[in-house]
């Protein structure tokens, strides 16, 4: 008899849980989904875009001109004589390749978001192709640029990045949730009713969809965490904590390190605008710089040299190639003597830190190419069917006029006194890790509560 009990209690336990994801699997799907829809589909947007920013800004980066390369000092010349204004030269990032164009690249408070213009120049005829705002480290052009704040903050400034943090703190969840709801009940609903209603047949493609899907959501919910204000915030902290800190130069030419930013090609703001000091160019040092540099090692076809931003500091010479076989080597050269005083070479960084690396450059569609950008779009358009599926058989199961579905507490209501302790502890730590997601929860239970007090009337 006491067995049967035990039993019984596990099964209401079990059924008590069951029901309480179940109903916060729905909560998320029918509040948060919007913000993931969004997030998924600018996400697509900006993965495909690479091609197409490369043909609309094609007279600009490409020239037609062939033979030998002028200094960098000249092309820094050269670019200085197209300025109507004055402004600070911070980084040149010489032609990778023969018909590709020099940037010569200065800090410019009028160049909108980003807040740096480049000039590109012919490395063979000094001549200027362009004169255009660029963005970050693959130096975006104005088109990506748009496309990328409309992905992170709906172009509706700090404010908008909340919209990406919720869908980015809601989307492991809804991954895990409904992973749990197909593990306890989905192969059985299918089985017995797969055939009988359009509902079914649309929850089976759902949850199937769902488990296709699953490592990727979890892919994309950690690394675009990364990225987000406060919850990106507590990873900073707890990645300093356990030493996965990228490692880096270090510029000063007495012991101070230049931290390195994985996201400073998309990141929330840019790190031209927030530039402390006016870079201190010797522009006649580039080419010595340049040398200096290759001769240690700095092989990579795309780089980018920066003067330093004040006499205590170092020049600083970075590889900016992101796709495979990662190129990101750096080095920080003395002005003084012409040698490498400090370097950071990707092939001695941790594991974790090459894992974040390439996470990073996997989520934006870098590291693979083609192939990288193919699978992502994929992945983001069935991610948006799949939410236009849930809302199909929420709109199909929706409680007729005058009903109301049960509410989320009265799920967790259910539940015995250590599954509401567990429960409470969990949602507690979580909410202090992601900021944002324990916000939302709370408003999900306001929500749920005035429901159920409209329920008991």
């Amino acid at each position: 008899m006491s067995n049967q009990n035990n039993i019984k209690t596990a099964d209401s336990s079990s059924n008590a849980v069951r029901l309480l994801i179940t109903r916060l699997h729905f909560y998320v799907g029918l509040f948060v989904g919007p913000f993931i829809f969004v997030a998924a589909l600018t996400g697509v947007f900006y993965i495909v875009t690479p091609q197409l920013e490369s043909a609309l800004y094609k007279e600009v980066l490409t020239t037609q001109s062939s033979g030998e390369y002028k200094t960098l000092t000249e092309q820094i010349a050269a670019a200085k004589s197209n300025l109507n204004e004055e402004l600070a030269l911070f980084a040149v990032r010489p032609a990778p390749e023969q018909g590709d164009t020099t940037r010569i690249m200065f800090l410019d408070p009028s160049a909108g978001l980003s807040g740096a213009r480049a000039l590109f120049i012919d490395p063979v005829t000094l001549a200027l192709k362009g004169n255009l705002p660029v963005y970050g480290t693959s130096g975006i052009l104005p088109f990506r640029t748009t496309i990328d704040y409309l992905h992170r903050q709906l172009l509706l400034g700090e404010f908008g990045r909340y919209y990406s943090e919720l869908a980015a703190s809601w989307l492991w969840f809804t991954a895990f949730g409904g992973l749990f709801i197909w593990i306890k009940g989905g192969k059985q609903g299918q089985a017995k009713f797969a055939s009988r209603t359009v509902f079914l047949s649309k929850r089976r493609r759902h949850g199937q969809l769902g488990l296709i899907l699953f490592i990727g959501l979890l892919f994309v919910s950690a690394t675009g965490l990364t990225w987000s204000k406060w919850a990106g915030g507590n990873i900073g902290e707890v990645r300093k904590t356990l030493g996965w800190v990228t490692p880096s130069v270090s510029l000063s030419l007495t012991s101070e390190t230049l931290p390195m930013d994985e996201h400073a090609e998309h990141k929330h703001h840019s790190s031209h605008v927030n530039e402390s000091k006016t870079p201190i160019t010797n522009e006649h040092l580039f080419d010595q710089v340049l040398a200096v540099a290759r001769a240690a090692g700095i092989d990579a076809n795309k780089l980018e040299i920066k003067p330093p931003k004040s006499a205590d500091k170092a020049w600083f010479v970075r590889e900016i190639d992101r796709s495979w076989p990662t190129q990101v080597d750096s080095v920080a050269v003395d002005p003084r003597n012409m040698k490498v005083i400090s370097r950071s070479d990707f092939a001695s960084f941790p594991v974790v830190a090459k894992l974040i690396r390439w996470g990073i450059d996997a989520h934006m569609g870098i590291l693979f190419g083609v192939a990288n950008q193919i699978l992502l779009t994929v992945f983001g358009l069935a991610l948006c069917l799949m939410i236009i599926w849930g809302y199909k058989m929420w709109w199909m199961r929706r409680p007729a006029a005058g009903q109301t579905a049960k509410p989320l507490l009265h799920a967790w209501n259910k539940l015995a006194l250590r599954g509401k302790l567990v429960s409470l502890i969990v949602a507690i730590l979580l909410s202090a890790c992601l900021p944002v997601m324990g916000v939302s929860l709370i408003v999900f239970l306001l929500i749920d509560a005035w429901r159920w007090q409209q329920l008991a009337k």
